[in-house]
This record gives C-alpha cells, structure tokens and sequence, in this order.
C-alpha cells in the first residue's frame, strides 16, 4: 500500500481545515487507519485512529474538535481539524494497518498553528 498525505500548512488559531491521505495499492483489506503526530521534541504520539467497522477513538485533547473519517469511494481517509491551538503544531503521519502486513506511514506533512 501507498500513502500520500497532503493538506498541511500554517494556520491561525480557532480555525478549521482539513488533512487528507489518499490510499492506493492495496494488496490486503484494510483493517484500520490512523493519524499521528510529532511535535518538536518530542515522541509520536497517536492522534485518531478509525477501525474497519467505522470505531473511532481520539487523543484526549483533541476530543471535540478532530475527527476522523474516510470515502471509500475515493481511497481518502481524513482528519478534520477545528478550533486549532498552537499545541497542535507538529509533523501529522497517517498510518494504514493492512491484514497480514505490517502497518504502513505516509510521509508527514506539517501543520502550524500561529496564535
């Protein structure tokens, strides 16, 4: 499988957009799919992550305010981000986790929040 994650940039805080990570080359079913982050500094740390049958489960401080979610039509997963604050600045990965194989990342793309 291949990711390519996009939509990253520097942003104001209290605003909302969105990343996306386009999925392609699937060999196996898809048991789950993620998002990530690193801040400088600091360890990666898991974000959103959304099961084969739809379960999401979020970081705590972004509960209410990401989302996770995905189009299967497109091959696109997402995390919608609103109500940004400077401590959610960081390096976002996400993540595949394909049935008999190893999990798979995208590369990063960053996301600043400016106050």
């Amino acid at each position: 499988v291949q990711l390519q994650a996009s939509g990253g940039g520097l942003v104001q805080a209290e605003s909302s957009f969105r990343l996306s990570c386009s999925v392609s080359r699937v060999t196996f079913s898809i048991q789950g799919v993620s998002w990530h982050r690193q801040a400088p500094g600091k360890q990666r740390e898991l974000v959103a992550s959304m099961n084969r049958g739809g379960e999401t489960d979020y970081e705590d401080s972004v509960k209410g305010r990401f989302t996770i979610s995905s189009d299967d039509v497109r091959r696109t997963f997402y995390l919608q981000m609103n109500d940004v604050k400077p401590e959610d600045t960081g390096l976002y990965f996400c993540k595949v986790k394909e049935y008999l194989r190893e999990p798979t990342w995208g590369q990063g793309t960053q996301v600043t929040v400016s106050s």
